[in-house]
């Protein structure tokens, strides 16, 4: 399993609710990556996106403790164990399977997690949710890192963290 973050120089990763910001190149490269894969998010999550629809070309599971939620075109757990059950099951023909978020998802699921793509930004935004410091994390490691890029606030680059 696999997690895929975009976080500012702080960590952060959302403020009320939203991204910190918009950047092109890392929209890009989420696609790429996870598009034909398995996602795994929280319910908060999927209805930040746009209608509160589920991705395109995705077999999307959303964790939420809510009994009674339904949402078309998604699968719903209501665990981590379950949601690792639901992408077992679908998961037939060995496609990747992707933590996306927020920020409780992304704690509960780090153990389970051997590779972290993270989107870094050169930049501290203002910001009421975080994503845990890798770098101060001794179970993972740097295994790649990309030259600097830029976006409309400053330089960012693609890092991989691998479990040690």
């Amino acid at each position: 399993m696999k997690m895929i973050v975009a976080v500012d120089s702080n960590w952060a990763i959302g403020y009320e609710g939203k991204l910190l910001a918009r950047n092109k190149e890392d929209m890009k490269f989420f696609k790429e990556t996870t598009i034909n894969n398995i996602v795994i998010m929280g319910r908060k999550t999927l209805e930040s996106f746009p209608g509160g629809n589920p991705l395109k070309d995705r077999d999307n599971i959303v964790i939420t403790r809510d009994d009674s939620y339904t949402r078309e075109g998604v699968y719903i757990a209501h665990s981590v164990k379950e949601a690792v059950d639901v992408s077992e099951e679908i998961n037939s023909d060995n496609r990747e399977v992707y933590v996306i978020g927020g920020a409780s998802i992304y704690e509960q699921m780090l153990d389970l997690c051997d590779e972290i793509f993270v989107t870094k930004m050169d930049y501290e935004y203002t910001a009421d949710t975080y994503f845990p410091n890798l770098d101060e994390d001794s179970r993972f490691t740097v295994s790649y890192t990309s030259e600097d890029k830029e976006y409309p606030d400053g330089k960012f680059r693609f890092i991989t963290y691998s479990k040690k």
